[in-house]
């Protein structure tokens, strides 16, 4: 197999680019199927349609479901329009049925039922069936192409089923072992099997201590058992305990990004606006939160209102606003990030609420501390009022301690609400950061007025 290095890429992706124009069936095909299928799926999307066209003539479909499966879903919704209905259905019927119901729950329900009809029954029925799960469970990530036994198959009978079936399975590390109602009894690996004697029966090699997780649990928490585990796939069972699917280690990872990105789109406010949006699409998805926390920015106006007097004695404290809200918006965006992210992995659970609070309210009151320090000696340096720098850095220690409080609250509260943490984003935590901040600094300097005129 020829892997791709920056060097290399280009003249190979020339040669075989030279292929499919001149017609060179042959050779395209040589060069083309060497290569790993990370690096055709790069080669297949620098191709122009014509040229693209030529490859689904040189491909059977059975070689370019490996090149389809590669492909982004916003790539895969732009190539499948070129392929015909035979071609396209004798595809999917190759690929995996949790990558088929990945790529139809994205296209209109009259699209998906075209090319399910044209698709081998068998195939269509394992689609359909993962199509009826919810998003974003085991069910709906899970895939049908696994090995299972039964506990009285011999070794031998069970190698025998691993050379008829092996090639078609996603994975055949694990073997389930089943009874005859389907019903999840055991597992054992394919080391246990291949190093036992041969008249052995999987009930004497197999473990009936067996993780696995319900068709309905949510897949993040599907990530976090594969992950605790140290597995490479995950059974998947109905309330009865009747095996219906795995999870495996690469549909973790695809989920791991996923949650990855959808928390980091939480978090600044921008969920669902990437960068393959058009300009108009991504405005209209950002824009709730904006506006929302344009509202609530109205609360800064309002606190700068009720102390006007105090500014209009003190004018100099209006330099340090921005200072004292800056630091307070940026500390409670850091526990923000700390508290999703012990949600997120179950550590919250081990260490608790109250402790979780103190240990953050603590770090921002220690961070205020040497904050406070630094600001006292260089206010009263450079403006020669260090009465005023005492006002700047308690408010500043106080502000930074409430932040990391608000910061680690907020997304808490929104999670026993059972909703997405991340949803508690950085511009909202940060404009409540800067309220209160702001009226921490006021009341401060209002009640030490009389100390400094």
């Amino acid at each position: 197999m020829v892997k791709l290095n920056e060097e290399t890429r280009e003249s190979y992706v020339d040669k075989i680019m030279k292929a499919v124009i001149t017609e060179e069936i042959e050779t395209f095909r040589t060069m083309f199927l060497e290569l790993h299928p990370a690096d055709q799926t790069d080669v297949f999307l620098s191709l122009e349609p014509p040229e693209r066209k030529r490859v689904y003539e040189f491909l059977s479909p059975d070689e370019f479901a490996e090149v389809f499966e590669g492909l982004e879903t916003e790539d895969q919704k732009r190539i499948a329009p070129e392929l015909n209905e035979y071609y396209a259905a004798e595809m999917f019927n190759r690929m995996y049925a949790d990558d088929v119901a990945d790529f139809f729950s994205e296209l209109e329900e009259d699209q998906a039922d075209t090319i399910l009809q044209a698709m081998d029954r068998e195939e269509a029925a394992d689609v359909r069936e993962l199509l009826t799960y919810e998003e974003n469970t085991a069910g709906s990530i899970m895939t049908k192409e696994y090995i299972s036994v039964k506990a009285f198959h011999t070794v031998e009978d069970v190698i025998e089923l691993l050379r008829e079936k092996g090639p078609d399975a996603e994975t055949i590390y694990y073997l389930y072992v089943v009874d005859e109602a389907g019903k999840l009894v055991g597992v054992t690996s394919i080391r246990d099997v291949i190093t036992s004697y041969s008249d052995k029966t999987i009930e004497s090699v197999m473990s009936s201590r067996v993780v696995s997780v319900h068709v309905k649990t949510d897949q993040e928490e599907v990530a976090q058992i594969i992950q605790k585990y140290d597995f490479l796939a995950v059974p998947v069972v109905t309330e009865h305990q009747v095996l219906v699917g795995i999870v495996t280690f690469d549909d973790v990872i695809d989920v791991m990004e996923e949650e990855a990105a959808e928390d980091i789109g939480e978090i600044t406010a921008s969920r669902g606006a990437d960068v393959t949006l058009r300009p108009f699409q991504a405005a209209k998805r950002r824009m709730p939160w904006i506006v929302l926390l344009m509202f609530f920015g109205l609360g800064t106006a309002e606190v700068i209102s009720v102390f006007e007097s105090t500014l209009e004695t003190v004018v100099l404290l209006a330099a340090f606003i921005p200072m004292v809200m800056g630091s307070a918006g940026n500390t409670g965006t850091q526990s923000l990030a700390v508290a999703v992210r012990a949600l997120a992995t179950g550590n919250l659970e081990k260490r608790g609420f109250m402790k979780t609070i103190a240990r953050e309210f603590l770090t921002g009151f220690y961070i205020g501390v040497a904050c406070a320090a630094v600001i006292i000696v260089l206010i009263g340096l450079f403006y020669g009022d260090f009465f005023l720098g005492v006002i700047v850095g308690v408010s500043i220690m106080i502000s930074l301690g409430a932040a990391s409080v608000i910061g680690t609250t907020v997304p808490m509260l929104i999670n026993k609400l059972k909703m997405d943490p991340a949803i508690a984003s950085g511009p909202f935590i940060t404009t409540l950061s800067d309220v209160i901040s702001l009226m921490i600094y006021f009341l401060i300097a209002t009640s030490l007025l009389q100390y400094m005129q």
